[in-house]
């Protein structure tokens, strides 16, 4: 079965945190789950694991309590 890919925007709104922040979770926490481009140029959107994501919240959600 095929991951099911989120786009950034998605992502933001799973999380409910806003691009900056996600852009701040990508690069200084080293357990949030790694994007994928679906090409190879700059302009190429980035895709998240559905399932990852998920998992990464739940893992967080616990520490914080």
């Amino acid at each position: 079965m095929l991951p099911i890919r989120v786009t950034y925007n998605q992502t933001c709104e799973l999380l409910s945190i806003t691009r900056n922040t996600l852009r701040d979770l990508r690069l200084n926490d080293p357990t949030f789950p790694k994007g994928y481009k679906a090409g190879s140029t700059r302009q190429a959107p980035v895709y998240f694991d559905y399932k990852s994501l998920v998992e990464w919240h739940k893992k967080n959600e616990a520490k914080s309590e």
